[in-house]
């Protein structure tokens, strides 16, 4: 490349008059995009001091611009060196540079460096604002994004179409989605990346149901959705476990044409097998025409979460031999499948294989899916000091993973060990308190039951409410714990407190001793199961769809061991298919049997 380069200018530098403002020539010009390192642009810029030309706005706007595109920490600092040796840089050279940092690991530089211009008198445009929220955006710095957000109203281009998307991003990056949605709502005419911003930012913030009346409101306006759209429309359905929405949305695909992008089809992927369809998301695979890393990790955590784990082990396999190079993604999904099916050796060899045969860094989430497999199979001691040994920092997150096997396990010991370890980083966590005091009520100590349940009152610490959905001629329909246990008057409380009858009459037995309360009646606690939001949501589907219609609940926590026994009874006596879908994984209710065999 440095005889080639140097080759292909045809003029010769001799006899130059440096008193005249040269231009460039195309043919150098032209050979800037093409550099394939910084060594090459070196070169390129070696040539343009040899011909006078190192002071071109031209010539130097090429050359930084290449620096900005791909950023390096040598790229950019090559191009700050660049930058700073020009008398009277313009806002386009400005804008060029916020880009990179705004890009690269350090966008503080960004705001830094418009520190600089604006002292020198510059004045930023409507592409300098959208650098410069996407770098506050990423430092979560919202009082700076704030600052700019006035200046860009000042400067009258805060309604601008590139600005406002970037702005929205900012404050949703910020966790203000308040003032991201009323950036929007004050756009006169939104355009279709305005709507792309808002509806991510909602499906961001785990806002699933309001990014899809966004995605309706957007096709009513006549403008045509792009793949981002489909993107985000998708993983919005997955979020709820929208199953006939999300049909409608892959019809949507197919007839615009959005089934060529990769990205489409494995949140095609993601969405079926989140939506408790994996037949659905096995036939998109099967049928796209190429599929990259990402396509072939969907479809192992696919297998993965719905308990199908020799199936993943087979996909990676297969992954392999086309050549496919698995990712930390495609790790994680195989390790949650050898964990969900008690194949210890097997991750154990996955975990060592993807340290050193790939090269990959294990993060926090595929410790705890060793975690995780270890506390399963009962080996809590091995999975203690897998934690404490780790060559990093331990999050609160697995030492939980492990709180939760000990109560599994009805390991109360380990488990006042393990909390400790949880409270000397976070003793906020409600979950923790219940997890501990659960324990030691069916260990009967009720000694540690008031003092853990005294604590978490005076920590302030919340348990979060059990939470089902079921969608329903699409319409998600959202059920809380507890609803019905003071009223039993609607129409679904009666229906529910038949089908217990009904489900006892065929050997149900309420699992009373997961109320862990010493001062009330079996009775009592047995109405405190009966309305939790999963058995709500079952029987809300079993009164609103067809006979022999397959039943599909999300709920955000884990499903407990009374609503897992009764889901099965359900299954066997009104011949219904339950999908439900926890926090965890999938169950597959059929026949009175479950897909989990009970390892769960």
């Amino acid at each position: 490349m440095a005889v080639s380069i140097l080759q292909c200018i045809s003029h010769s530098p001799t006899k130059l008059n440096t008193e005249v403002e040269l231009e460039p020539s195309t043919s150098l010009l032209s050979l800037i995009p093409k550099c394939t390192s910084l060594r090459e642009l070196k070169q390129i810029q070696a040539y343009t001091i040899k011909t006078h030309l190192h002071n071109s706005g031209t010539v130097l706007t090429k050359l930084i611009n290449f620096c900005t595109c791909n950023p390096t920490t040598a790229s950019m600092d090559y191009a700050h060196q660049m930058f700073d040796q020009i008398p009277q840089p313009d806002i386009v050279l400005f804008n060029t540079m916020a880009r990179g940092y705004a890009r690269f690991d350090d966008p503080l530089r960004a705001i830094l460096l418009f520190s600089q211009v604006l002292f020198s008198g510059l004045l930023p445009d409507d592409y300098t604002f959208s650098s410069l929220f996407k770098a506050c955006a990423r430092l979560k710095a919202i009082q700076e994004g704030k600052q700019l957000h006035c200046l860009a109203v000042k400067l009258g281009v805060s309604g601008n179409m590139y600005v406002c998307p970037t702005l929205i991003n900012m404050y949703t990056a910020c966790n203000d989605m308040d003032a991201a949605r009323r950036v929007f709502d004050k756009i006169d005419e939104p355009c279709v990346v305005a709507y792309n911003a808002i509806i991510s930012s909602c499906a961001r913030s785990s806002q699933p149901n309001e990014a899809l009346a966004l995605f309706r409101e957007l096709q009513e306006s006549g403008l045509k959705p792009t793949d981002v759209t489909m993107l985000v429309a998708l993983s919005s359905c997955a979020l709820l476990g929208a199953l006939d929405l999300g049909k409608w949305i892959h019809e949507y695909v197919k007839k615009n044409g959005f089934d060529k992008y990769v990205k489409v089809n494995t949140a095609l992927i993601d969405m079926y097998a989140k939506c408790g369809s994996l037949e659905d998301a096995v036939s998109v695979f099967r049928e796209m025409p190429r599929r990259d890393t990402q396509a072939w990790s969907a479809m192992i955590v696919g297998y993965a979460t719905h308990g199908h784990g020799y199936q993943a082990l087979s996909m990676l396999e297969e992954m392999k031999k086309e050549k496919v190079q698995p990712d930390e993604i495609s790790f994680l999904g195989i390790l949650y499948a050898c964990s969900h099916n008690g194949l210890i050796d097997e991750g154990y060899d996955h975990f060592h294989s993807m340290t050193h045969e790939y090269g990959i860094v294990p993060s926090i989430k595929h410790y705890g899916c060793m975690v995780d497999l270890l506390g399963r199979a009962g080996r809590l001691e091995e999975a203690y000091k897998f934690i404490d040994e780790l060559p990093t920092k331990p999050t609160p997150i697995l030492w939980r993973t492990l709180l939760s096997s000990c109560s599994s396990h009805g390991n109360v010991e380990m488990a006042k060990q393990v909390i400790q370890r949880i409270f000397e980083l976070d003793d906020s966590h409600g979950g923790d308190y219940v997890i501990l005091s659960n324990l030691c009520a069916r260990n009967g100590s009720w000694d540690d039951v008031n003092y853990v349940r005294k604590r978490m009152a005076d920590k302030g610490a919340l348990k979060v409410p059990g939470v089902s959905s079921i969608e329903v001629n699409n319409v998600v329909h959202e059920f809380f714990s507890g609803d019905g246990v003071h009223s039993t008057s609607t129409v679904l409380h009666h229906a529910l407190d038949e089908l217990v009858k009904e489900l006892k009459l065929a050997g149900y037995v309420p699992d009373t001793s997961l109320v862990f309360y010493a001062d009330i009646e079996d009775e009592e606690k047995e109405i405190v199961l009966r309305y939790h939001s999963e058995k709500l949501a079952i029987t809300y589907g079993l009164l609103n769809t067809p006979p022999g219609t397959t039943i599909r609940v999300v709920k955000n926590l884990r499903v407990c061991v009374d609503c897992h026994n009764a889901a099965k009874f359900i299954s066997l006596i009104f011949g219904r298919q339950i999908i439900l879908r926890d926090v965890q994984r999938f169950h597959h209710f059929k026949d009175g049997k479950c897909s989990c065999g009970d390892y769960w």
